[in-house]
């Protein structure tokens, strides 16, 4: 079975930090190490080691820094406000049908087996499930309010969703965790040799670009068996 779809967070292999500066990811939020799919508990290796490699940068970081950056009130503000809009809503749709519809949909058409009318059916259903998130009524108070919690995830898990379902429409050919029926052979010599890097723009749409992997250095070729060198070719 697949464990998940691989995927995450663009960082410095050396710092762990993200492209946003003092930001940094490690585990599976920046997954990527074991490839295509992974066995259990790899995950636990992951997040130790580099865990540990971005707690360490990020101090070495802090230590560097000479003061702090004055603080937008107006920003402040403004994310308040955005936290706090969905308990005004009223009438609206239950948060947690939402979420319930998302995880169907996108186990039905982006899940296990994949083909490329599916995963634009998810992507069409996803513009649709957007639309819905935004006026869901989570109902109750700030307090213990689990439906608030997901009115104000659904738009991160919409995103999310929309990059699984846009890459896997692009990769043609299938790999690892990533099965496209009408592509069922794995393309070692194209689509082997990049990873593919989302990026959203101001207006808020995703760009999918590509981002060739750096030669395997002789000292692991010589651990690997020949069948595990295809993209070497």
């Amino acid at each position: 079975t697949a464990h998940y779809v691989m995927g995450g967070v663009k960082v410095d292999p050396y710092t762990q930090e993200t492209s946003v500066p003092g930001l940094y990811a490690a585990g599976e939020v920046a997954t990527g190490l074991h490839g295509a799919n992974r066995l259990g508990g790899n995950s636990l290796s992951d997040l130790i080691v580099f865990g540990k490699i971005a707690g360490e940068q990020a101090a070495e970081a802090a230590k560097l820094m000479s003061h702090f950056t004055d603080v937008d009130q107006s920003e402040v503000d403004h994310v308040v406000a955005e936290t706090l809009e969905p308990l005004s809503r009223e009438g609206g749709e239950n948060p947690a049908k939402v979420v319930s519809d998302l995880r169907q949909m996108m186990q039905q058409k982006a899940g296990i087996i994949r083909t490329r009318d599916l995963l634009l059916e998810a992507i069409a259903d996803l513009d649709s499930l957007e639309e819905r998130a935004a006026a869901t009524s989570p109902g109750g108070g700030r307090t213990y309010n689990p439906g608030w919690h997901q009115a104000l995830e659904l738009s991160a898990m919409i995103e999310v969703s929309r990059m699984c379902a846009l890459a896997a429409h692009r990769r043609e050919e299938s790999r690892g965790a990533h099965t496209r029926d009408d592509f069922p052979e794995t393309d070692h010599y194209h689509w082997g040799k990049v990873t593919s890097v989302i990026s959203m723009s101001e207006d808020g749409s995703m760009d999918i670009g590509y981002a060739s992997y750096p030669m395997i250095s002789e000292e692991l070729k010589s651990l690997l068996d020949a069948d595990d060198l295809h993209e070497e070719g």
